[in-house]
Parts: C-alpha cells; structure tokens; sequence
C-alpha cells in the first residue's frame, strides 16, 4: 500500500507544480501584453510626431527644388 500512495503524492504534486507555472506564466503573459501595448503606443505616438515634424521640412526642400529649376540649375 505503500507505493500506490507514494505514487499518488507525487503525482498531485507534479499537478500541483504544473499548476502553479501555469499561473505564473499567465501572469507574465499579461505583464508582456501590457508592455507590448505601451510599446505600440509610444511607436504611434512617435511616427505621429516624425509625421508633423516631417511635414515642414518637406515643403522647405519643394520650395528649394522649384528654385533650383526656375534658375535654370537642375
């Protein structure tokens, strides 16, 4: 009776063990959703401010290119 019931405490606590990785991998994975999400936040927020800083420089070199054509230069 000895090696039934050894056999039986050590199955419930290899459960046991599993399930408490379970949780801790639960967990982890939605600590690494939450920072993937920030991450993609502050991605948007930094293309959005690349975007509006973009926009002036880009109708400076317009400007500087239909100079150049209208002196003749390109």
């Amino acid at each position: 009776m000895f090696w039934p019931m050894l056999h039986l405490a050590l199955a419930f606590c290899g459960v046991a063990v599993l399930g408490v990785l379970a949780v801790r991998v639960g967990l982890e994975v939605r600590r690494f959703s939450r920072a993937v999400g920030d991450s993609a936040e502050r991605i948007t927020r930094a293309a959005d401010d690349l975007e509006r800083a973009a926009g002036p420089l880009a109708a400076r070199g317009e400007s500087l290119r239909r100079e150049t054509v209208r002196r003749g230069e390109g």
